[in-house]
């Protein structure tokens, strides 16, 4: 900090509360004289200037990791309760039959069952279609009848599947749902049964 010369001018205020002139020439010597001190820095004028640039490697970007959150007990068995099945079709996205029959994968077989305590393969499929608004026979060998025979080439998902004694719900492909046989549950899988017939509800 420059200091003020002697005899300079402080700039204080006077008893009467003017401020006084301050010795600028004073000041302005005392600074040259500080910076004529200094020390100096001299380059020459060949000087050449460089500048190193850093190697830089292109790395990929490295897929996101998601991070996986905990679920609870709870959340699992409602999950596995509503579709326990790994199996399901691609079919069943957008398809309003099959839509409903996966909600019961998992639902135990009960000879004469009509309700999600319990199917039997015409008691599911008369269930299924009653969500919809559409009445089916309790019986497979009349709900056989209820609809129009198709090709199995011509099939859709949401067919029924018919064979003497048991109905099936057509999945697409070589998949269907059912309620089968006492001891298993409502499940996707394979057909299994042996010329079946596809029959198109129309009503």
């Amino acid at each position: 900090m420059l200091g003020s010369p002697a005899g300079a001018d402080t700039g204080v205020a006077d008893s009467s509360g003017s401020v006084p002139a301050v010795d600028v020439q004073a000041l302005t010597a005392q600074a040259r004289a500080v910076l004529g001190s200094a020390p100096g820095v001299t380059v020459a004028a060949d000087a050449q200037w460089t500048f190193a640039v850093p190697q830089m490697t292109v790395v990929k970007d490295q897929p996101v990791v998601p991070v996986r959150t905990a679920v609870s007990r709870s959340v699992v068995r409602t999950k596995t309760a509503t579709v326990a099945s790994s199996n399901v079709p691609q079919a069943v996205a957008g398809n309003a039959v099959l839509e409903i029959a996966a909600r019961y994968v998992g639902t135990p077989y009960r000879t004469g069952g009509k309700t999600p305590a319990g199917f039997d393969c015409s008691g599911f499929t008369s269930y299924v279609y009653a969500q919809l608004g559409i009445s089916l026979s309790s019986s497979s060998s009349a709900q056989r009848y209820q609809g129009v025979e198709v090709s199995r080439a011509d099939a859709q998902p949401g067919d029924i599947i018919w064979t003497p004694g048991h109905v099936a719900i057509y999945a697409g492909g070589n998949t269907e749902i059912d309620a089968s046989v006492p001891g298993k549950t409502v499940q996707f899988h394979a057909i299994w049964q042996s010329s079946p017939h596809f029959i198109r509800i129309t009503h």
